[in-house]
């Protein structure tokens, strides 16, 4: 039988901040969970390292099974297996099977914090059951929520000081990150003001958590789905999340979001490493554990509404509203007659239809086309349907919902057909893309900048260029056309000025700006036919560049693997775009609208810094629960180009802050988009 773990609740100087939120108990970072476990575990599901039940089980082509932290802690050390000592290394083990893990899913273990909470339950229970109805960790969090919160006079002091940077309260928040996240030059965040109006319930400061996510590629070439930005050569400074790609790891393990900064990969810190070098720590193979800071919105102190809670509640944005709803169960396993679906065009998980009968479907709340932003705590932003299912199967008699639809959603759902209808016909309209004018135009950010190149070629009819190409005016944040392969096989080939990475301009003379991917493929074939060919590219450059980050790898393919990865899997990194002249910037309107005197929702950073001059402003953070934040369509870096059509350009914070603060209930913001690199 395996050893029974101590209580963490009989350890003196329990804290929020040293209780771990997975298993409740207290130990390192880097150490494997605790859990008290109550009938004896069979022996086929003991690791042999540490002598406990396995945690996330990993088979070895020799076919002895670990947990991961003791088999990788293991092999940083030796290379053999510790029962047979055959030759042996992480990348060529795999995860156990499903009935393995389900079955140690299974296990039945006690609540750690046993003084006060005896419920016992399965392991995989345990982290829904502290979050959501122990009363130790629920005592623990707020008593860490009320340290973290500063008293009014605080948050009045600080305004003579100007505007806290979201780093700093980053910083307040966890004081043992304050070495790694100092302020960066140029911070401004509108989307944290206070409100001075006292019939408006007093935002505290942001509530930010550094939490740690591991994620595990099964194939060592794999994607993590993350689209990121940010680096210490870009006025962003930290490495952030602008987006998670649907289906992809990250979305199918559901804890990221958007506008998390990532502070450390396996114990490398990245607060002061270039975009590209985060970038290849990010694509090494296997697990990857991530240090990450995760906004978790504004923490609203209203006494009000402190000690009077209700089934359901709702907050609303001029295009959005947020509902709490509340559904009881008479007993456990009562279905609560919800479909839920994915969407293709939208992240997150919906309410299909509500069944007739169901328990959802009499309370009456909870509507078709509802976005389930989050259940019993657990954000489902980016999460899935399945792991929405788990997370209610998991729960008790109670089933918190936090859901949003648009404001002006009629009050009576129909059925699933009508709910479809009436969405598309509130459906957004394309957005309208135009080029950048003339008063927006800027330099690049300091560090990066760009050459242009004519190559002029003598060939035959029939050779080809050797190029393939991507973008295109009407694919996705409107970038130029632009070469992700040059092939061995082709005349530019021979010639080597044409880079992977350079953005066509022109060719013979025909414009190649402004055309979509099949408009260029046209163009280049038609001049291509000619035997005398003119090319105009445009080469974007940084003082730290990803060619130095690419070499290692790409130096040790041959021709063919070469080809082949450069044409189905090469995007450009973020930094590509900044340096590419303000001329070729295409530029879309964002309208932001709000009530009352709510934030923003977003912070920037920018402007004139001592090392760099004059910068653009980029967005840096997205708050969730704010106007920017629910309408979905600004993302973490992003420049703002204009604010209600006043050019940001050559701006001070000091200007462009008031600007903010002025516009009361609309915004319209320019900005131009790029793609983050893709991990």
């Amino acid at each position: 039988m395996t050893e029974t773990k101590v209580s963490s609740s009989s350890t003196p100087g329990l804290s929020w901040a040293r209780v771990c939120k997975e298993c409740g108990q207290q130990h390192e970072g880097q150490e494997s969970h605790l859990y008290e476990y109550q009938d004896e575990v069979d022996d086929e599901l003991v690791c042999h390292i540490c002598l406990q039940p396995l945690l996330r089980p990993m088979d070895t082509p020799c076919g002895h099974t670990y947990c991961f932290h003791c088999l990788s802690n293991f092999l940083k050390e030796q290379d053999f297996c510790p029962v047979d000592r055959q030759r042996l290394q992480l990348h060529q083990c795999r995860p156990s099977s499903l009935l393995v893990r389900n079955l140690l899913d299974k296990l039945t273990v006690m609540c750690p914090h046993s003084a006060e909470c005896q419920q016992q339950m399965q392991r995989c229970e345990l982290q829904p059951h502290l979050h959501n109805r122990c009363p130790v960790f629920k005592r623990l969090r707020e008593e860490a929520e009320k340290r973290k919160r500063p008293s009014w006079n605080e948050l009045k002091g600080r305004k003579g000081d100007g505007d806290l940077s979201g780093d700093a309260k980053q910083s307040a928040t966890l004081p043992r990150l304050s070495s790694r996240d100092q302020p960066e030059p140029g911070l401004i965040n509108p989307a944290y003001e206070e409100s001075e109006d006292d019939n408006t319930p007093l935002r505290s400061s942001l509530v930010a958590e550094a939490n740690v996510v591991e994620l595990f590629r099964e194939e060592p070439e794999e994607e993590l789905g993350l689209r990121i930005v940010g680096g210490k050569d870009t006025p962003l400074g930290n490495i952030v999340i602008q987006e998670i790609v649907r289906d992809s790891i990250a979305a199918r393990d559901g804890r990221l979001a958007p506008g998390d900064h990532i502070l450390e990969v396996n114990d490398v810190s990245l607060a002061s490493v270039p975009h590209a070098r985060a970038i290849s720590v990010l694509q090494q193979p296997s697990l990857l554990r991530l240090t990450v800071m995760q906004e978790k919105g504004f923490k609203t102190r209203d006494p009000r509404t402190d000690h009077h809670p209700s089934s359901s509640s709702s907050a609303s944005t001029a295009s959005h509203t947020v509902l709490q709803v509340t559904l009881m169960k008479s007993q456990r396993t009562e279905p609560l007659g919800i479909k839920l679906i994915r969407k293709s065009d939208e992240s997150g998980v919906f309410i299909l239809d509500l069944l007739s009968g169901g328990l959802a479907a009499k309370d009456g709340k909870l509507r078709n086309n509802d976005k389930v932003l989050a259940i019993n705590g657990h954000d489902l932003r980016h999460g899935t349907p399945e792991s929405a299912a788990q997370i209610i199967q998991a729960s008790e008699v109670r089933v918190n919902f936090v859901v949003m639809r648009p404001a002006d959603c009629p009050e009576e759902g129909g059925s699933s057909r009508e709910g479809q209808h009436s969405r598309g016909a509130r459906r957004m309209p394309e957005p309208q893309y135009f080029r950048r004018r003339s008063t927006y135009m800027k330099d690049p950010p300091g560090g990066f900048s760009s050459h242009e190149k004519t190559v002029s070629l003598k060939k035959e009819p029939r050779l080809s260029l050797g190029i393939t190409i991507a973008g295109g005016r009407d694919c996705r944040s409107r970038l130029p056309v632009y070469i992700t392969s040059v092939q061995p096989v082709g005349c530019l080939h021979r010639d080597g000025t044409i880079k992977r990475g350079d953005v066509l301009l022109s060719i013979n003379g025909v414009d190649l700006t402004q055309l979509t991917y099949n408009e260029a493929v046209s163009a280049l074939k038609a001049q291509t036919a000619q035997s005398q060919v003119v090319l105009r590219v445009i080469q974007t450059l940084s003082e730290e560049s990803e060619e130095d980050a690419d070499a290692s790898s790409k130096d040790e393919l041959d021709p063919v693997d070469d080809l082949r990865e450069d044409m189905l899997n090469w995007t450009p990194l973020w930094t590509r775009w900044l340096g590419l002249p303000s001329h070729m910037h295409w530029c879309r309107d964002i309208v932001l609208q709000k009530t009352n005197n709510e934030s923003w929702g977003f912070s920037i950073v920018g402007g004139y810094e001592e090392s760099h001059g004059q910068q653009p402003f980029f967005i840096k953070t997205i708050v969730p629960g704010t106007p920017a934040h629910f309408d979905g369509r600004l993302k973490c870096g992003d420049e703002i180009v204009a604010v209600n059509g006043a050019t940001t350009v050559g701006m001070n914070n000091s200007s462009l802050i008031p600007m903010l603060k002025l516009q009361k209930n609309k915004v319209t913001l320019t900005v131009v988009s790029w793609p983050g690199s893709l991990v």
